[in-house]
Parts: structure tokens; C-alpha cells; sequence
């Protein structure tokens, strides 16, 4: 079989075979983070009160720097004051979707 027919196949082979998506929820996220966060960050626009040593999610997804790897990565290591909680990998990836979905 020639390259070109090979190259072809393999071509429609991908096109047809089904996509597999790992990207991260921003809606879970949102409710996560109304969840576990909303007690000391503001993190929704319709959230009236949190704790004014916290950053607002808003804030957060403002930051030049701001980068949601990043963010998930933080988030599997509590920061101080902090609340123990265990979020999974994709639970960490869903909030910091959620906190990009924020960014104007």
C-alpha cells in the first residue's frame, strides 16, 4: 500500500473514531465552589458576604499571572486558613475552569 493511501486511511480512521474530551467542567466547578469556597471567597456574583481577607473569585480570574494549571495545582495544597478539605485532581481542575470562565 502506498504512503498516500496509508496516510489517508489513517486520516478518515481518526476522523471516524469516537473523541475522548478530559477537559474541565466550569459548571461543576461553580458548584463546588459554591460549595467549599463561598464561606471565604466570594465566588459568584449573586454571593453577598465572604470573608474580606479572601480574594474574590472575580479578582483571581483577573490576575495577570492567573493560569488554571497552575490554580489546580494550588488547590490540591491547601493554603493557610484554609479548610482541610481532599479535592480529587478534576474537582481542583473544574473550580479553576470555573475561576477562568470569570476572566473579562
Amino acid at each position: 500500500m502506498s504512503n498516500v493511501k496509508l496516510g489517508s486511511l489513517a486520516g478518515a480512521f481518526l476522523a471516524l473514531s469516537p473523541t475522548v474530551s478530559f477537559s474541565a467542567d466550569a459548571e461543576h466547578g461553580r458548584d463546588l465552589a459554591k460549595r467549599w469556597c463561598a464561606s471565604c471567597h466570594v465566588v459568584s456574583s449573586d454571593q453577598q458576604r465572604a470573608s474580606a481577607d479572601a480574594p474574590p473569585f472575580a479578582t483571581i480570574a483577573q490576575s495577570a499571572n492567573f493560569e488554571p494549571k497552575r490554580l489546580a495545582y494550588f488547590l490540591l495544597e491547601p493554603h493557610p486558613k484554609m479548610p482541610p478539605m481532599a479535592l480529587s485532581r478534576s474537582a481542583a481542575d473544574d473550580i479553576a475552569a470555573y475561576i477562568q470562565s470569570l476572566r473579562r
